[in-house]
């Protein structure tokens, strides 16, 4: 059963064998001009831990597209499990996605994004990782190229599924059933680099994944109640703009 719907109070159910797919709308500040009290800081955090169920948060319509197909197929599988897809009225700039021409290429896309994440921006020698979901992709975008500027080489994850690759952290430490093989695609080469990551929601979502190589990172996210206002300017409040992912980076890696 596909359920589509703002996140309703008691959580997704999914014992007794029941498999939903639910579309959480709208998450995080996108309503903001319209009204402060429709901003989920921990809806994130329920899908990544409500058991039998997998959560996505997709920033870019072919990645929700590949997304709620996986889902659904998952729906008619006899071992399947439920889905909880967070998703946000913001409008993107597709082009951002950078989505590979190459067909074997964009199909090593679709199988990133269904595991939990893809690197969308890797230069040859990256000293910093900016690990970002949803809709505040294109801050991090936006981070990276200014940081590129002050001559430090951004790389940029686009997490799809902060539950899957917690998921692969345990199984790689032999704590849970699974496989492991994203955090390598991922993170792979970044030992030592130290992180940044954000999201439109609580920042403990994805801090975890500073652990894969135990690097230094700090963790921008929402911690207060919303605010009704400009979206640039309830961005900046809560300290998920362009310019706070910035700073971030730096605290980290100070310019050359």
């Amino acid at each position: 059963r596909c359920v589509s719907g703002a996140w309703f109070g008691g959580g997704l159910c999914t014992s007794g064998g029941a498999r939903l797919l639910v579309g959480g709308t709208a998450g995080g500040f996108p309503l903001a001009p319209l009204v402060a009290a429709h901003q989920s800081i921990v809806t994130p955090s329920i899908g990544l831990e409500q058991p039998g169920c997998v959560s996505y948060e997709p920033a870019f319509v072919l990645d929700t597209e590949w997304i709620l197909l996986g889902c659904l197929d998952q729906l008619n599988r006899p071992q399947g499990r439920a889905a909880y897809v967070r998703l946000s009225t913001r409008p993107l700039d597709q082009r951002l996605a950078a989505v590979p021409a190459d067909p074997a290429a964009r199909e090593r896309r679709r199988n990133h994004v269904l595991a939990g994440g893809y690197v969308l921006r890797r230069p040859p020698n990256p000293v910093v990782t900016i690990a970002a979901m949803g809709a505040v992709v294109p801050e991090a975008i936006a981070a990276a190229t200014r940081l590129h500027e002050l001559g430090i080489e951004t790389e940029i994850v686009c997490v799809t599924s902060p539950g899957l690759l917690f998921a692969a952290v345990q199984a790689r430490r032999g704590r849970w059933h699974g496989q492991h093989w994203i955090l390598d695609t991922l993170f792979g080469g970044a030992a030592g680099r130290p992180m940044v990551t954000v999201l439109d929601g609580h920042p403990h979502t994805l801090a975890f994944l500073a652990t894969v190589h135990g690097v230094p990172a700090i963790h921008l996210g929402v911690t207060e109640f919303g605010q009704s206002g400009d979206l640039d300017a309830v961005y900046r409040y809560h300290g998920i703009d362009t310019d706070s992912i910035v700073r971030a980076a730096l605290d980290l890696v100070p310019a050359p």
